[in-house]
């Protein structure tokens, strides 16, 4: 992208690091919203009513009517009182408000860039209005799925929203890198698209560590190296890995989440052999910064699980997936030939 307007492009370049910082806001209070069982606590779609929370006895109670009508109440929390609803309630109210937030600050400032520099130039900011507009809609769909039948969500449908989340902070911060870039000549690249590949392994790992919280399977086999007493959970069998339920099966989600981060890790060594045997200089810096994100995500990882995914740790263990996402994102942008 280029622009002759150098006020417009500093406007634009303030716009999208602003949406970048409430996106992983939000990712972070969504994981925390999770951790604290949270999630079921608004019951009902609220596109524009829920805008104010409760502000008398009168509409708490009615939130709490409608709570307890859920299963999660019925069969889990019977004994909560209004005050430790309350608690819930705001986790969850406060992860929608950000939603609303979010909508608002990225569709007021795209107007105005849209009249300013036209449909064209501003296209890829409308694709990614768009996926914050579903990302709302797949949200109350992930919520819907506790409400009837379960105490929880649907662990596909929180996966769902999580990778979108995700693609939402990786497609603005590729505009933020597209506005940075400069016009120096790029002549050293990393072959056979290993940077395309780490990405998406990465990605792949926050499915599937979705689908881990979504089960509370970090709560099982809470050792490590091994998973009880053999390298393979001790309750399931190695075919079991091939069935149809085996995303639905919380021990062999978390063996699939421990395993795919060794495959990450031998990917990272794979490329870092590249950067080191052929002297790419270039990618010297975005390699350390890489290694060490991913060891500190690895040994969070460790963490989570020696803890029983306690709540601290465990969204620290999120938190640090937003850093090797960007930085992964940003060694795939060194690595592409500029237009």
């Amino acid at each position: 992208m280029y622009l002759n307007d150098k006020n417009t492009k500093k406007y634009l370049y303030y716009w999208l690091i602003t949406m970048f910082g409430l996106v992983s806001g939000i990712i972070v209070v969504g994981g925390l919203t999770r951790l604290t069982d949270s999630g079921l606590s608004i019951t009902e779609w609220e596109l524009f009513k829920g805008l104010l929370p409760p502000l008398s006895s009168s509409e708490w109670i009615y939130y709490f009517d409608l709570y307890k009508k859920i299963p999660e109440y019925k069969l889990q929390n019977f004994n909560m009182t209004l005050d430790e609803f309350k608690i819930i309630f705001w986790w969850e109210w406060f992860h929608r408000f950000l939603g609303r937030l979010i909508g608002i600050f990225f569709l007021i400032p795209l107007i105005y860039f849209t009249l300013k520099m036209g449909i064209k130039k501003t296209f890829s900011f409308h694709i990614i209005f768009f996926l914050i507009c579903c990302q709302g809609v797949i949200g109350w769909f992930m919520v819907s799925s506790g409400l009837v039948n379960r105490v929880d969500v649907s662990h596909f449908r929180l996966s769902l929203h999580l990778t979108t989340a995700f693609i939402i902070l990786s497609l603005i911060l590729w505009q933020i890198l597209k506005l940075k870039k400069t016009n120096e000549k790029q002549n050293q690249f990393i072959k056979y698209n290993l940077p395309s590949i780490f990405l998406f392994t990465i990605f792949l790992q926050i499915i599937i560590g979705a689908f881990v919280s979504g089960m509370d399977a970090g709560k099982i086999y809470n050792t490590w190296p091994l998973m009880g007493n053999n390298y393979f959970p001790d309750d399931n069998s190695f075919f079991n890995l091939f069935n149809l339920n085996a995303l639905s099966d919380p021990s062999l989600v978390q063996f699939l989440h421990r395993n795919l981060a060794y495959v990450i890790l031998l990917i990272f060594f794979t490329i870092l052999y590249f950067v080191l045997n052929y002297k790419l200089l270039k990618f010297y810096s975005i390699i350390k910064i890489l290694g060490t994100i991913l060891v500190i995500q690895i040994i969070l990882g460790i963490l989570t699980i020696l803890n029983g995914a306690q709540m601290l740790i465990a969204s620290m263990h999120q938190i640090s997936s937003i850093a090797l996402i960007s930085f992964s994102i940003y060694f795939l942008f060194l690595n592409t030939k500029k237009t």
